[in-house]
Formats: C-alpha cells, sequence, structure tokens
C-alpha cells in the first residue's frame, strides 16, 4: 500500500469537509487573523454588506480566542447581533497547530419561532386562568348579587338599606360584565344571543370609544332611524366595536376621522357572484370609515389572518381583525374592506335580519342602572326542583330562593349524589337546576342525560361560571333558553324556572 497517497487522499477529503460546508466556516491564528474562511462565510458577510468575514466575528474575538488556545476548552454558542439577526459562534481551540476553528450559524428565525411558541404557550396558559378565575368569581358574584336583592325585598326595609343593598347588586353585575371579557379573552365565552337594536349598542359605548382613540381623532356616529333589531351577542358586539376603532385609530398616527355608521340592505341572488361570502336576503350593516394611511393589496389579501400585523413589535397582537372576523362569522355575517393607500379604509360588516321579528320591541342593550324602586316580585311556584350545585353557598342561595318562591327543593353537591337523590324522589321532581361543570365524575349534560332517560318530560335548566360551550357541542344551550349564566339575579332565576315549567322554554333535551 502506498501510505504517502493514501494520507494525501485523506488530507484532501478532509480539506474538502470544511470547503463544501454550507455552514460559514474560518480557521484564525493565535494573534487573530483569518488564515482561511469558506463560502459560506463570505455569503454570511455579504448579507450584511461586510467585505469580509472579520467584520462581523464578536468584537472579543481575539480575547476569545487566546482564552482558548490557553485552556483548550471550547466555547459554543455566543449569540451576536448584527442589524436584527442573531448569529450563533462557536470556537474550537486546535492547541497543536496553534489555530482556532469557527462556527457560525444565523439563528434569527429559529430565536422567532421559539419566541412565537414561548407567547403562544404563555397566552393560553393566561388564558386557563382568566378562564378558572372567572368561574369563581362568577359564583361568588351570583351569591353577592342574590343575597343582595333577597335584602331590598324585606319587609319593612329602610328605604336607605334598601338603597345600599341594590348599589351593592348593580356593583356586582357591572363586575360580571368585567368577567365576560376575561371569558372572551380566553375563549371560554358562547354566544349569548338576544334582539337588539344596534344603533342602542354603539350609542352605549360611544363614550368609552371617545376615550379610546384620544383628541387628535375625531369619532361620528350616524345611525339609520328604525333599524331592525339583530339576534347578537351583545359582549361581542362590543368587542368589534374596540376592535375596529382601535385598528381605525393606529391607522391615523397624526389624527383623523373615523365614522361609524349603521344601514339596511336588502341583497339579491346577483350579489353571491360578486362577493362569495355574501347572500340573498336582507342584513342590518355596520360600517367603520377612517381617514387613515390605507392598506396595499398585499396586506389586504392577509388581513384577517391570525398574528398578521403591519404594526412594529410589541405594538400589536395580530389577533384584532382575526378575532373581529371570527365573531361576524359565529353571526351568520361576513365583512367587506376597501382601501385606499393614503386615503383610508372602510370596513363594513353585513349581519343577518332574523325571518321572525319579535313582536315585543327589541330591549335596549344600556347598562342597567340601580332603581330606586322596589326590586320586582318573585314568579312563583310549588313543583319540586332538583338542585345540583358543588358551591355550597351558592346551593344554599339557590334553595333559598327557591323556597321562598314557594317551591319544594331538594338539593345534591353533585352529579353522584344527584342520582342517589333522584332515586328518592323521582316521583315528585319536576325540574332539575344543575351546574354543568363538576366534580366526581358526572357533568351535569351527563347527569341530564340519565334522567330524561328514566324520564323524559323532566325539565332541565343548565347554570354555569364558564360557558354552555363545555358541556360539548352536541348540547343546544342558549341564554333565555335552558342556559342560566352566572352571575343571575333571584328575579331572574325565578323567572327562567317558572317560564320552564310553564312550558314556555324548551326542556333542555340533549340533541341526538
Amino acid at each position: 500500500m502506498n501510505w504517502a497517497v493514501s494520507t494525501e487522499e485523506q488530507m484532501q477529503k478532509l480539506a474538502a469537509f470544511p470547503r463544501t460546508n454550507p455552514n460559514p466556516v474560518l480557521e484564525l491564528a493565535a494573534d487573530g487573523t483569518m488564515t482561511y474562511c469558506n463560502d459560506a462565510a463570505r455569503r454570511l458577510a455579504e448579507s450584511f454588506d461586510a467585505a469580509s468575514p472579520l467584520e462581523i466575528l464578536p468584537p472579543e474575538t481575539p480575547a476569545l480566542i487566546a482564552d482558548c488556545l490557553r485552556t483548550g476548552e471550547n466555547l459554543i454558542n455566543l449569540q451576536t447581533q448584527h442589524r436584527k439577526r442573531t448569529l450563533s459562534w462557536s470556537f474550537i481551540p486546535i492547541v497543536e497547530g496553534r489555530v482556532v476553528h469557527g462556527y457560525a450559524s444565523d439563528i434569527t428565525e429559529r430565536l422567532e419561532l421559539e419566541a412565537q411558541l414561548r407567547h403562544s404557550v404563555k397566552m393560553e396558559a393566561v388564558g386557563q386562568l382568566a378562564a378558572g378565575v372567572a368561574h369563581d368569581f362568577n359564583n361568588i358574584l351570583t351569591i353577592i348579587q342574590g343575597h343582595a336583592d333577597l335584602i331590598s325585598q324585606l319587609h319593612g326595609m329602610p328605604e336607605e338599606g334598601g338603597k345600599s343593598a341594590r348599589q351593592i347588586a348593580s356593583a356586582a353585575d357591572r363586575a360580571s360584565k368585567l368577567i365576560k371579557q376575561l371569558l372572551m379573552f380566553s375563549r371560554k365565552q358562547v354566544m349569548q344571543q338576544r334582539l337588539f337594536n344596534l344603533n342602542d349598542i354603539v350609542q352605549n359605548l360611544l363614550p368609552m370609544l371617545r376615550g379610546l382613540v384620544g383628541e387628535q381623532v375625531i369619532l361620528r356616529f350616524e345611525g339609520l332611524a328604525d333599524l331592525p333589531a339583530l339576534c347578537v351577542d351583545v359582549g361581542m358586539m362590543e368587542q368589534i366595536l374596540v376592535n375596529l376603532v382601535l385598528n381605525a385609530r393606529d391607522a391615523m398616527p397624526r389624527g383623523g376621522r373615523i365614522t361609524l355608521s349603521t344601514s339596511q340592505q336588502v341583497l339579491e341572488p346577483v350579489s353571491s357572484v360578486l362577493n362569495p361570502e355574501a347572500r340573498p336576503g336582507h342584513f342590518v350593516c355596520l360600517k367603520a370609515a377612517d381617514t387613515g394611511c390605507g392598506m396595499e393589496a398585499q396586506v389586504l389579501s392577509h388581513l384577517f389572518e391570525p398574528f398578521f400585523t403591519t404594526k412594529g413589535p410589541g405594538k400589536g397582537t395580530g389577533l384584532g381583525l382575526a378575532t373581529i372576523y371570527g365573531i361576524v362569522k359565529q353571526h351568520r355575517g361576513w365583512i367587506v374592506v376597501d382601501s385606499t393607500v393614503g386615503e383610508g379604509s372602510t370596513f363594513t360588516l353585513f349581519f343577518p335580519v332574523p325571518a321572525a321579528q319579535a313582536k315585543a320591541a327589541a330591549p335596549s342593550s344600556a347598562p342597567e342602572q340601580a332603581s330606586t324602586n322596589a326590586t320586582p316580585e318573585l314568579a312563583r311556584g310549588s313543583e319540586m326542583i332538583l338542585v345540583v350545585e358543588d358551591e355550597p353557598a351558592l346551593r344554599e342561595l339557590v334553595v333559598s330562593v327557591l323556597e321562598l318562591c314557594g317551591y319544594r327543593t331538594c338539593q345534591a353537591r353533585n352529579g353522584v349524589e344527584a342520582l342517589r337523590v333522584w332515586e328518592e324522589h323521582k316521583e315528585e321532581i319536576d325540574l332539575l337546576l344543575t351546574d354543568m361543570v363538576m366534580p366526581e365524575g358526572i357533568s351535569g349534560r351527563q347527569l341530564a342525560e340519565r334522567l330524561q332517560a328514566q324520564d323524559p318530560g323532566l325539565k332541565v335548566i343548565y347554570t354555569s361560571g364558564y360557558s354552555p360551550g363545555m358541556a360539548g357541542k352536541d348540547i343546544a344551550l342558549l341564554e333565555g333558553f335552558n342556559f342560566l349564566a352566572k352571575p343571575y339575579p333571584p328575579t331572574r332565576l325565578a323567572s327562567m324556572v317558572r317560564d320552564c315549567l310553564n312550558g314556555k322554554l324548551g326542556p333542555g333535551a340533549v340533541k341526538k
């Protein structure tokens, strides 16, 4: 064997490794001069408009090389910043040759992805925490609001005492609205639709919206008279308005004008040809027009994608418009956006008008004020009600309210105990009032399924501090139908129980 040739071939093969390596490789002498660099290192330097890889090395490289050769230890993953990019350097000393090999990689994209993942995990954890806190607070607020209402109805209560009790109830109601925002943030808030006039929702929110946009922005509202009522979730409509106005404000850093307006349109079948999301029918439109910077076509094509934003770091989550899109779709509507660079943008949201309008006038969405009048009388009855609630103080309050209204009650702290109580009183029980999320492995839905399998005529009302969506997608729950959202006042509890027993509400049966 020709050992000289074999050694030369081996050296050529070894030399090919750094030369053909797709990652930057350098060799540095003990005094810091560069004795070799591969093509990848040159390309990396060129991407920074640098004449040599030496210009993008860590500033303390000579000291690092000396330290590596002195100790004989590797220096791994030393990160440096260049023009908003992050480079990772590793220096490997070759003590015998008095040189150091340097290896570099651009880890900017990896770090960004890791940051996004951490943010996503953090937001999910915060969302779970928010949902749990909201649930506990809703139980507490129900107790506060309930006892305040009961106190205000006591005979012989001094006027000042009754006024204080009503103020407590009103404060609990305002607190419950804050809890709804937590639930919406954590995506645990289900739609709770009622008939509302969109003009009322906008008018009630205008003072807060004007405070959000500041003095540099003029905010106007032009509402169409005699606007048809919509079946909407008021909290979600308010979220849409806040997001639209904040988005418009951010498009006008030097100030400008935002115009909110409402209108109605009757669309013909030809409309769906021009817009695939459109469909024929009667619609109420909410329009938000600004005089901001406008958007290019490329931006418009990604506008409603989650996490897409044109704002700088730390100035936007990219979820505002995505949230609007999701809420509008939940309400069976769609959005049309018109925008011209330098002139502004207009968002038009279409919401379907219910086919069968309620005979009664649509209720106003104005915040309830503490009334100086006496609390309405509780609806009464004599039927037997099974109350299932794991929070002792809340269960005690519900039982007290129902018995005050003349009902007979039996109670259980969870589904397992409720099954035992049912066996003792099933011939008497007319209605099941159950929390949806309970310990011991039986949910409110599962409990209702078991009891209605034995008695199909059993009436059911579900209640929760979370949302009905947590009970499962195959259960029909609507506030005012067979779902009572916490917190609730005693009058609402009594009214829903009476309506359910009278057959005005659905039986709460689970869809098959």
